[in-house]
């Protein structure tokens, strides 16, 4: 009996550390969808090249709510774009990104409440050589429902930079 209860106890925890894990994925998931709309702010690169200016956003949502579209817009033009979607329990994100490449992100880290989650590479497409740069890491902090920042880890040549967005949504 003693073991039976400990052995149901067991199951218990396991399946509350699947539910809470499923949880924090879908806060940070619907963290996402909430983007929805039109936003405007900065950009500021550092680091292996440097340059700071204006930028625009649109969010939307696509295939029928499965996933997030984030343009990146600059004097007008999208220049980077990113799809945000759920992987069964993985939150992934793939950046088609202007040095024309495509990194494939996967959620390792969300913090309580998901107003911060931390992508880490999972591998990437069209990568002219391993030297050329690309995104490595990405984070986004949901600080407000109307602000939001994006750091993109920014690898190549030998260098790294941090590009920082700061985003507010346009009212």
């Amino acid at each position: 009996m003693k073991y039976k209860l400990l052995w149901l106890l067991l199951i218990c925890m396991s399946v509350s550390g699947i539910l809470s894990a499923q949880t924090q994925e879908d806060a940070a998931f619907d963290n996402l969808r909430a983007l929805a709309g039109d936003w405007t702010g900065t950009f500021t690169w550092s680091g292996a090249r440097a340059a700071s200016g204006k930028m625009d956003a649109q969010y939307y949502l696509t295939g029928n709510g499965s996933a997030v579209v984030e343009n990146l817009v600059v004097d007008g033009t999208p220049t980077m774009t990113s799809v945000y979607h759920r992987d069964g329990n993985d939150l992934r994100m793939t950046h088609f990104c202007g040095a024309r490449n495509q990194p494939r992100f996967k959620a390792t880290a969300i913090a309580p409440g998901a107003s911060r989650v931390t992508f880490s590479f999972v591998d990437i497409t069209n990568l002219a050589s391993p030297e050329a740069g690309h995104v490595q890491g990405f984070e986004i902090r949901f600080l407000a429902p109307d602000h939001v920042t994006l750091t993109f880890h920014f690898v190549g040549g030998g260098k790294e930079s941090d590009e920082r967005i700061d985003l507010k949504r346009k009212k």
